[in-house]
């Protein structure tokens, strides 16, 4: 059984900052919003950790490993580079999608995202190393069959572009709705779910869903591991043997 730890990453007070003493240039919110994900993917990653930008306001870590202690160190690291702060909510369900529920129910309880005295908040319980298992973690990682010949090298860019976000809606949806599974666009025709114990036959109902709503092909590789990028680098591998064999789903052995 998978035991999934997910962490709520949200600016503090963010929206009366954009406005605050006048509306913000949004090139410059943009490039806060891009620089901080950077930062935070690159804080979270070195321990082995996944975020996903969801609004960029609002960010979805994966953080199997990282304790109390390691949340606050990064909590802290972003008050000392940026002018916003963030608050971070930390829990832990067989089910990706319920543990994002309590996170959030965490941090709604100590105050509303634009309350400017709800600030760096950090609530929740983590893994103990003792309670840990190699099969905590189940990414699923998805990309679109032939992307390039039939949209990128055939359609403009726009076009193909809604191609790709077709697929991703459908599918973040299906699994979400269907498995409490949660589903993120990482760029090109990317899309990694981080998901519960998912029989095959679930993996190709999901496909076969996508393909019927909205004419878009995928495959999955599947990686399950101790550590989130430990879970992801299995399921890039599964995803590569569907290349290289022609297959839809296929998951990973030890890489």
């Amino acid at each position: 059984m998978t035991n999934t730890q997910v962490t709520l990453i949200q600016i503090d007070n963010y929206g009366p900052w954009t406005v605050t003493p006048e509306p913000r240039r949004e090139v410059d919110l943009q490039t806060l919003q891009s620089r901080l994900y950077a930062d935070l993917s690159q804080l979270i990653g070195n321990r082995d950790g996944y975020v996903f930008f969801t609004r960029f306001d609002n960010m979805i870590a994966v953080t199997n490993g990282l304790d109390h202690e390691a949340h606050a160190r990064i909590q802290e690291s972003i008050g000392n580079r940026y002018p916003v702060t963030v608050s971070l909510s930390t829990a832990v369900g067989p089910s990706p999608a319920e543990a994002l529920g309590v996170a959030t129910d965490q941090l709604q309880d100590a105050g509303s995202a634009q309350d400017e005295t709800r600030t760096e908040i950090l609530r929740g319980e983590t893994l103990s190393e003792e309670e840990r298992t190699d099969g905590d973690v189940s990414l699923a990682h998805f990309d679109v069959n032939d992307a390039t010949g039939k949209y990128t090298d055939r359609l403009n860019e726009f076009d193909t572009f809604i191609h790709i976000e077709q697929g991703y809606a459908e599918l973040m949806r299906y699994m979400r709705r269907a498995h409490d599974a949660l589903s993120f666009f990482v760029g090109g025709d990317n899309v990694i779910v981080v998901c519960p114990d998912i029989s095959e036959a679930g993996y190709r109902d999901a496909i076969e869903h996508v393909r019927d709503a909205v004419d878009v092909e995928l495959k999955v590789g599947v990686g399950t591991a101790r550590a989130p990028q430990h879970a992801g680098m299995a399921a890039k591998h599964a995803l590569e043997v569907c290349r290289e064999e022609g297959t839809d789903v296929e998951f990973a052995s030890d890489y």
